[in-house]
């Protein structure tokens, strides 16, 4: 079996100034926001929202943002490269245009997960590009009986971050901080293990689920990034490479079953797949806003070419 491909698949709902009865600004869309009676019911109930047509400014984000997403979070502990470019917003991924990026929920692999992530077009690529995003309940059940069953007792992400130097992230941008102390602290929360190492690196190992179930709905999902921290993913050619210099545990990220036990390549490469398979795409316009519930839906990136700028925040 390749993929689930039965049935319609689920897409985002859009909202417009001519389905929502408003002018097409950023007043408009803040009005709007405004006269909906329950954004987290309407959130939960279509999973992902496209704001679209409103023309929001850069200049006055944080007016939008203010309402859509309740507590601005930091971007603390994240594994994937990204600048900070405002209070607590952030630059979407980034990893050369030409690759995709996989499916996956944002900071699946932490203690505490945001609950919900909004993405900003800034500036819309020339071609391709586009958000994928697929619902969790589909992910799950799309893939093979022996994955799903191999997953369920979770699994162990390792973290080889340098202090300064070397392959990867270091601890210092993972933290936010220079402060061990601040660190150990943020750890120690968190319930996750943590070794500083003889060059100044740290060591990080978190026993996460890999398949949770929505406080709220009770769908049980895939929630996981086991296919992104594992080296098989990032291709043949490039898993070779890496081996040949450095064994699994060295590695900058890397994960195993919980009971420490290796995930088989071929187990990843489905999940990666059959992910990428049944998302359905969110193509950008500059200006638009797309809205996820994180546990409720997994996101990626297309390749793309051109200036491609698309801002991130994110709340619980």
């Amino acid at each position: 079996m390749e993929n689930d491909s039965a049935g319609t698949l689920w897409a985002p709902a859009e909202i417009t100034p001519a389905v929502a009865g408003t002018e097409a600004s950023t007043r408009g869309l803040v009005e709007h926001l405004g006269s909906v009676p329950d954004l987290t019911a309407l959130l939960t109930r279509e999973k992902a929202l496209v704001f679209r047509g409103f023309g929001i400014e850069p200049a006055r984000l944080d007016e939008v943002m203010d309402l859509l997403l309740p507590n601005r979070l930091a971007y603390v502990h994240g594994n994937s490269p990204r600048t900070k470019v405002g209070a607590n917003v952030y630059t979407s991924t980034e990893y050369p245009a030409e690759y995709a990026i996989s499916m996956h929920n944002e900071m699946s692999y932490a203690h505490q997960w945001p609950a919900r992530l909004l993405f900003f077009c800034e500036t819309a690529p020339h071609t391709g590009g586009a958000t994928p995003v697929i619902d969790g309940t589909r992910w799950l059940s799309c893939l093979d009986p022996e994955v799903r069953e191999a997953f369920r007792g979770g699994v162990r992400y390792t973290q080889n971050l340098h202090g300064g130097m070397g392959l990867g992230k270091s601890w210092q941008s993972t933290f936010e901080t220079e402060d061990r102390e601040r660190v150990e602290a943020f750890l120690a929360g968190s319930g996750a293990g943590w070794q500083w190492l003889p060059d100044g690196g740290l060591r990080v190992t978190q026993e996460r689920p890999a398949i949770v179930r929505h406080p709220v709905t009770g769908d049980e999902v895939w929630f996981n990034q086991a296919d992104q921290w594992h080296p098989a993913a990032l291709g043949d050619d490039t898993a070779a490479a890496l081996a040949a210099i450095m064994p699994a545990e060295e590695l900058p990220q890397s994960v195993a079953f919980a009971d420490g036990s290796p995930i088989p390549d071929e187990y990843v490469v489905q999940v990666r797949d059959r992910g990428l398979a049944n998302a359905v795409d969110v193509d950008w316009q500059a200006g638009d806003l797309l809205l996820i519930d994180n546990v409720l839906v997994g996101h990626g990136r297309r390749p793309f070419t051109g200036p491609r700028r698309v801002l991130v925040a994110m709340s619980d």
